[in-house]
C-alpha cells in the first residue's frame, strides 16, 4: 500500500514500543499485480492513488463481489482495496467467507491471515498463517508476515528466526531486514538495529518506510539530527523535524528506554568485539540456499 507521510500525532500518543511495533510491514502492496506474488491473482492493475479514486474502486469490486462472492479474484481484489483503505475489519472478513469455502487454498489463507493481523487479531492471525505454507514450500512474505505477529504478540526471538527464514530464501528484501531491524530494537539491542536497518535503507529497492524505520531507530539512540537527515529524504522539512521532536520527548519521558541506551553503551565497553559479532550476524545469508527454500516462489 502506498505509504503516505508519518503523522505528527503518531509519536505523541504511543508509548515507544508501541510505536515500533506499529511500524512492521505486513508485506503491503501498491498494486493489486503486486499483490499476486503472494495471494495469486493474475491481474495488473494498479490500486488507484487518492481517497476518492480508491474508494470508487473499492465500490465497483465490491459490487463485483456482491454479485459472486465465490470468485476469488473478486474477493481478493475486494479486500486489497478495502485493506488499502485501512477498513481491515471488512478486508478480514470478505477474506475469512472466501477462505472458508476454499480453506485448503494457501494463497487465500496468506491474505486472510495478512488481514487478520491488520486487524489486531494477532492469535488469530498467526494461526491461519501457519496454514498458508509448508516446510518443504515456504514463502517469503508469509514468513515476514508470522515475524510481524509474534513481534506484535512479544514474542522477539521467534520473530528474528522467521525474518531470518525469510532473507534466507529472499536475500536483501528491505522490507523483511526493516521489520528484523525494529525486532532487534524491540528487544533492546539498539546497535544491532540501526546496523541491520542501514543495511535495508541504502537498498535501492529500500521505499519511505524503511528510512523512516531507520530514522525513528537513530532517534531511539540519540542521534537526532542524523534522525533528521533520514527523514528529509521522504518528508518535508517540518515535518521530519515534528517527527524527531516528539521521538525525542518521549524518550526524555521513559526510564525504560534511557535504562536500555545506558545498558547498550555499557555492553559495547565491556566486549567491543562481540557487539560487532552480533552486528555481523543480521547480515543476509549469502550461501548457497537448499532447494527446498529456492523454490519456495
Amino acid at each position: 500500500m502506498t505509504q503516505g507521510k508519518l503523522p505528527r500525532p503518531i509519536h505523541a500518543l504511543l508509548p515507544l514500543a508501541a510505536v515500533l511495533a506499529t511500524s512492521l510491514a505486513l508485506a503491503g502492496c501498491n498494486s493489486v499485480r503486486d499483490m499476486s506474488n503472494s495471494i495469486g491473482i493474475n491481474e495488473s492493475t494498479e490500486l488507484p492513488r487518492g481517497e476518492a479514486a480508491l474508494n470508487r474502486f473499492a465500490e465497483d469490486w465490491g459490487q463485483r463481489y456482491d454479485r459472486n462472492p465465490k470468485d476469488k479474484k473478486a474477493a481478493m481484489t475486494y479486500a486489497s482495496a478495502l485493506r488499502a483503505l485501512g477498513q481491515h475489519a471488512q478486508a478480514a472478513a470478505v477474506l475469512q467467507s472466501i477462505a472458508a469455502r476454499n480453506p485448503q487454498d494457501r494463497e487465500i489463507l496468506g491474505a486472510y491471515g495478512k488481514s487478520l493481523a491488520d486487524a489486531g487479531r494477532l492469535k488469530e492471525a498467526a494461526a491461519v498463517l501457519a496454514n498458508a505454507h509448508t516446510p518443504e514450500r515456504p514463502n517469503w512474505s508469509i514468513l515476514s508476515a508470522q515475524g510481524s505477529v509474534a513481534d506484535q504478540l512479544g514474542e522477539h526471538d521467534e520473530a528474528q528466526n522467521y525474518y531470518k527464514a525469510a532473507i534466507r530464501i529472499r536475500p536483501d528484501e528491505p522490507s523483511v531486514m526493516s521489520n528484523l531491524g525494529l525486532s532487534y530494537a524491540l528487544s533492546k539491542r539498539l546497535p544491532l538495529a540501526e546496523e541491520t536497518l542501514r543495511d535495508a535503507a541504502n537498498n535501492p529497492k529500500a521505499d519511505m518506510r524503511v528510512r523512516q524505520n531507520l530514522a525513528l531507530v537513530l532517534a531511539l539512540e540519540g542521534k537526532f539530527g542524523e534522525a533528521e537527515d533520514w527523514s528529509r529524504r521522504d518528508l518535508a522539512p517540518i515535518d521530519a523535524a515534528a517527527n524527531v521532536a516528539s521521538i525525542r520527548k518521549m524518550i526524555a519521558q521513559s526510564n525504560t528506554w534511557r535504562d536500555l541506551q545506558k545498558l547498550d553503551r555499557q555492553a559495547q565497553r565491556r566486549d567491543p568485539a562481540k557487539n560487532m559479532t552480533a552486528v555481523a550476524a543480521t547480515r543476509p545469508v549469502t550461501q548457497e540456499i537448499p532447494a527446498s527454500l529456492a523454490n519456495a516462489e
